[in-house]
C-alpha cells in the first residue's frame, strides 16, 4: 500500500510500506478495538477475575491443610499453578470472541475493509494477552494477601511473567482454531473448556504428580501444563531449572507452529462461505 507524503514544493513522493508493516498495524488496530470494549462490558473482565480468585481461596483454605510434600508452603506451591491456569482458561475468550464476531457478521464487515486477513485473528489473540496480564496482576496481589511469598529475584519474576504471557498467546491460537471450527458461540464456550480440565487438573498445578497413579503420572509429567507450571514455579521460588524452562518455551513455540496455520485455514474456510 502506498501513502503519499509531502515533498518539496508541489511534488509528492509515495511511501511504500512493506506488507508486514500493514499486517502489524491492522492487528494492533483490531487489538485496540477489542480492548476499548472492556470498559463498556466490565462484567466480562470481572467474572474472568473472580473465577481464579475463588480457586485460590478454595485450594488455599479448603485443601491446603491436607496437601503435603510440596517442599515449600502450599500457597507458594499453589500460586504457580493458579497463574498458569488463569492464563490458559483466559485464552478461551479468544475462541468465544471470534465465534461471537462471526455470528454477528462483524468478520464479514472486516473482510470488506482493505486490511490484512490475519489481523482479525492476531488482533484478538494480542488483546486477550493484554487482558490476561491484568488478571495475573490481580492474582499476584490476591496471592500475597493469602500468604504467597515469592523467593526468586525480580528478574526471575519477570521471566515467569513472560513465560505465562507466551503460554497465554500460544493457547489463544488453539482457542482461535476452535472458535473458527464450531458453529455457534455456545459450542465455542463448551469446546473451549472441555479439553482444558484434564490438562490443568492432571498436572502439577495443584498437587505433586508423585501422588498420582503411575499411568496418570506418565501423562501428567510430560504434558505442557505441567512443564509450564514447573518452569514458572522454579522461577518464582528460586529453584530455576533451565531445562524445564526451555521445554516450556519449546511447547509454546510448537503449539504456535501447529495452530497458527490451522486457525488461519479455519478462518479462511468459514469466511469463504
Amino acid at each position: 500500500m502506498n501513502i503519499a507524503a509531502p515533498g518539496h514544493g508541489n511534488s509528492t513522493k509515495p511511501i511504500i510500506r512493506p506488507r508486514i508493516y500493514w499486517e502489524i498495524a491492522d492487528a494492533l488496530t483490531l487489538a485496540k478495538r477489542n480492548l476499548v470494549q472492556i470498559p463498556r462490558i466490565p462484567e466480562e473482565l470481572i467474572f474472568s477475575t473472580i473465577q481464579p480468585v475463588m480457586f485460590v481461596l478454595l485450594f488455599r483454605y479448603v485443601f491446603g491443610g491436607a496437601i503435603t510434600g510440596t517442599g515449600t508452603t502450599y500457597v507458594n506451591y499453589l500460586m504457580a499453578g493458579i497463574f498458569a491456569q488463569t492464563v490458559i482458561f483466559g485464552s478461551t475468550t479468544t475462541g468465544i470472541g471470534l465465534a461471537t464476531d462471526l455470528q454477528k457478521g462483524l468478520i464479514d464487515r472486516f473482510r470488506s475493509l482493505p486490511m490484512a486477513k490475519s489481523a482479525v485473528l492476531t488482533g484478538r489473540t494480542l488483546s486477550d494477552v493484554v487482558r490476561n496480564t491484568f488478571v495475573v496482576i490481580v492474582m499476584w496481589t490476591v496471592g500475597l494477601l493469602v500468604g504467597f511469598r515469592p523467593q526468586g529475584s525480580i528478574l526471575a519474576w519477570f521471566g515467569a511473567a513472560g513465560l505465562l504471557l507466551l503460554t497465554s498467546f500460544a493457547f489463544s491460537w488453539i482457542s482461535a482454531t476452535i472458535g473458527m471450527a464450531v458453529r455457534s458461540v455456545e459450542a465455542a464456550q463448551s469446546a473451549g473448556f472441555i479439553w482444558l480440565f484434564p490438562l490443568t487438573f492432571a498436572s502439577s498445578a495443584f498437587v505433586p504428580t508423585q501422588s498420582m497413579p503411575t499411568w496418570l503420572r506418565a501423562f501428567a509429567d510430560r504434558q505442557p501444563v505441567t512443564i509450564v507450571v514447573n518452569a514458572v514455579r522454579g522461577l518464582l521460588l528460586n529453584k530455576i531449572d533451565a531445562t524445564t524452562i526451555w521445554e516450556a518455551v519449546a511447547w509454546c513455540v510448537g503449539i504456535l507452529i501447529v495452530f497458527i496455520p490451522l486457525s488461519v485455514r479455519a478462518y479462511n474456510s468459514r469466511t469463504a462461505r
